[in-house]
């Protein structure tokens, strides 16, 4: 791929502020300045809508990412047709647990998509919402805590400036890139990121590529 197919390809895709973001970020911080280079063509991806992303974050808590990426396949092999709330609401709970879901993921996936098919959730304003505002609005959902909405407010609404302190990955990146693998608390995770910002999400998603190079879809 020539430099200048790259760069048309990163235009097109990367959000608008991924390159202020990184020039910024280097001139800020001393260890980014070092990471970014390393993954300077990769960026940030949003992927699908605003429910099959939330539905994706439940069937993958607390299992690995191939496990999550099973069962999803799974899922949409029992639907037989396009993900959507009244799809997810189509199959019984037999039918969900028969694609490898757990009963409580099964009751969590199934208040998901009965928030959205009711409209109790406002996500057609989302776009002019506070993060927080959102975050609060999604953890009224069961099964949704901060780390999902805040997750979501990454991979699929691509926010510039999310801090999800309760991310493993982000913790042990923080520890092994600032702190020589020492054990690091969250008031010590937060003030590094105070250099960050207003561009957490960029500096977090360098800190994942860090001791992750392939990225995670959502």
């Amino acid at each position: 791929m020539s430099k200048a197919t790259e760069q048309s390809i990163l235009e097109e895709v990367a959000p608008e502020y991924w390159g202020r973001a990184c020039t910024e970020l280097m001139k800020q911080d001393r260890i980014l300045k070092k990471i970014i280079p390393k993954f300077g063509s990769g960026f940030l991806m949003t992927r699908g809508d605003a429910f099959t992303t939330l539905a994706r974050s439940i069937v993958g808590q607390q299992i690995s990412v191939a496990a999550a990426q099973s069962v999803w396949n799974k899922v949409l092999l029992a639907l037989k047709k396009k993900v959507s709330p009244k799809n997810i609401l189509a199959l019984t709970a037999e039918e969900l647990r028969a694609a490898g879901l757990s009963s409580r993921k099964v009751e969590y996936i199934r208040d998901l998509a009965e928030h959205f098919d009711s409209g109790r959730l406002h996500a057609n304003q989302w776009k002019g919402m506070e993060d927080e505002a959102i975050i609060k609005e999604l953890c009224a959902i069961r099964g949704i805590g901060r780390w999902t909405a805040e997750m979501f407010l990454i991979f699929n609404m691509v926010r510039p400036d999310i801090l999800p302190l309760d991310d493993v990955g982000l913790i042990k990146a923080i520890s092994l890139n600032y702190f020589s693998g020492e054990p690091v608390s969250r008031h010590e995770a937060r003030e590094v990121a105070a250099n960050w910002a207003p561009w957490r999400t960029v500096a977090t998603w360098y800190m994942w590529r860090s001791i992750d190079p392939v990225p995670v879809e959502y």
